[in-house]
């Protein structure tokens, strides 16, 4: 998939997944729209989730506490 390709309904689901792991939280409750998820659309979710976190400077809720 590459940034011009609409999002797909699997590759969210997958990048939900991906962001309740490593975040607690789904791409709502980080207040992402269309326009924010195509920054991240081509990579894959797992990726797309990491890379969010770190331009946010989430704390990874898998790690425990630090």
């Amino acid at each position: 998939m590459n940034s011009s390709d609409s999002i797909s309904v699997n590759w969210l689901q997958k990048f939900d997944a991906a962001m309740l792991h490593f975040f607690a939280i789904d791409h709502n409750d980080a207040g992402m729209d269309d326009m924010a998820l195509m920054r991240y659309v081509d990579l894959l979710p797992r990726e797309a989730a990491l890379a969010f976190g770190r331009d946010y400077d989430l704390q990874r809720a898998d790690l425990g506490w630090r």
